[in-house]
């Protein structure tokens, strides 16, 4: 899992798509919180807003 980190950062570096990080993130958390409330109340409400 590091060395995928580390390589596209490296990716990033190089080829200076520095604007990418933050869609990266977005999705990274967007996909955190669909698994966290997958079976909790919440979810008829986090569905709604996609």
């Amino acid at each position: 899992m590091l060395s995928l980190l580390k390589e596209f950062l490296e990716f990033l570096m190089q080829r200076k798509k520095f604007w990418l990080i933050p869609i990266v993130i977005l999705l990274v958390l967007l996909s955190i919180l669909l698994v966290i409330t997958q079976g909790s109340a919440l979810s008829p409400f986090i569905y709604t807003l996609f």
